[in-house]
């Protein structure tokens, strides 16, 4: 019998020709200027053979920024760059999905001209120091979003999604995981307000709410993702309250008939340890949508979460950095590259490490 990752999936209006997703992954490439261009529509281009491909997070505004050289959607040039990548995805009949970021306290004034990050609450991230475009800075106190503030911020998320659609993206996904703005609202330990945004775990989910409505009057519903992380303590995160909080997002959530929700459940990049961790399962009993797993997977164990009916996709972030034809290394048990290092990731190096990995036939010949 065949494997369930390559049984095609329909995603709503969507069918996807296999089970494997590209992950969201921040791979800095796009220049100074955070101009999406011709090199990074290789990378994605490279790796369409995937059911679903989600881009590395793009902010949503000059504010939103905190990563040097990640690309944008805010200006019509950043528009006009990413039209490279849905072209070269959808001439390989791809179908990609644009990650909307915001990345609040996780931020640093020298991003801002010097003005303080925004935040929920003025609470600073316990990590000691920061990545900024002047080297390593320690982290700084953000500055707290005032009540009237914050509808400009949902209408950024909003023009941002029009902006995808414009650049010809299939839907986005929004990034409220790892600790960036739209956890921040979400979890107690970074929010400490007490307006309507704050105080309990209906008015923590209030900001999520008001972003997909607003993102949702652009695309249909379901063309639009979401991207959660609960078990993770990535950027200083993990609130006590994690369970109930997440799981009344998740039951939330369902009402929206969204894409689909994009789960971090594996913890191969940490856990807080503030009590059990969060599974597939637990999210299947409260969201009927399709079910994103992710983080530290390999083929047996996506096939596994697929085959119990706990994800109908599974994500793949490393692994498909070295392996640019990862879909076609599962389907016929050819071995995988060693995995790049951290070095790799995201750094503004151009094609090295990025687009030069070579695909299982090339590396034979």
């Amino acid at each position: 019998m065949g494997s369930v990752l390559f049984q095609p999936f329909r995603l709503h209006d969507l069918t996807l020709r296999n089970r494997i997703v590209l992950s969201p992954m921040t791979r800095s490439r796009a220049g100074a200027a955070r101009l999406p261009n011709r090199l990074m529509a290789d990378y994605y281009s490279q790796r369409s053979s995937a059911g679903l491909l989600i881009t590395e997070a793009t902010s949503i505004s000059e504010e939103a920024e905190g990563h040097s050289e990640s690309p944008g959607i805010y200006t019509d040039a950043m528009t006009e760059g990413w039209k490279h990548t849905t072209k070269a995805v959808h001439e390989k009949s791809g179908v990609i999905f644009l990650q909307l970021w915001h990345t609040g306290r996780a931020s640093h004034s020298s991003f801002h001209g010097g003005k303080p990050a925004v935040a929920p609450s003025a609470i600073k991230s316990n990590d000691p120091e920061i990545h900024t475009p002047t080297g390593k800075q320690p982290t700084e106190v953000p500055r707290a979003l005032e009540t009237a503030e914050i509808p400009r911020v949902v209408e950024d998320y909003r023009r941002a999604a029009e902006r995808a659609k414009q650049a010809g993206f299939d839907g986005v996904e929004l990034h409220a995981a790892n600790g960036y703005l739209i956890d921040q609202f979400l979890q107690s330990k970074t929010n400490h307000r007490t307006d309507k945004y704050g105080g309990s775990v209906e008015n923590r989910y209030r900001f999520l709410k008001e972003v997909i409505e607003a993102v949702a009057s652009v695309w249909s519903a379901r063309r639009v993702g979401v991207h959660l992380s609960p078990n993770s303590p990535f950027n200083d995160m993990g609130s006590l309250d994690f369970r109930e909080q997440f799981t009344l997002v998740a039951s939330q959530l369902d009402r929206f008939g969204l894409a689909y929700l994009h789960f971090v459940d594996g913890l191969a990049f940490g856990f807080h340890k503030l009590g059990e961790p969060m599974t597939l399962a637990d999210f299947r009993k409260v969201f009927n949508g399709p079910l994103i797993g992710n983080c530290g997977y390999t083929k047996e164990t996506a096939e596994k979460a697929i085959a119990a009916g706990d994800a109908d996709l599974i994500s793949f972030g490393r692994p498909f950095i070295s392996n640019p034809d990862l879909v076609e290394r599962f389907r016929n048990g050819w071995p995988l590259a060693e995995l790049a290092p951290m070095s790799d990731w995201y750094s503004p190096t151009g094609a090295k490490g990025y687009t030069d990995f070579p695909g299982y036939h090339q590396r034979s010949h």
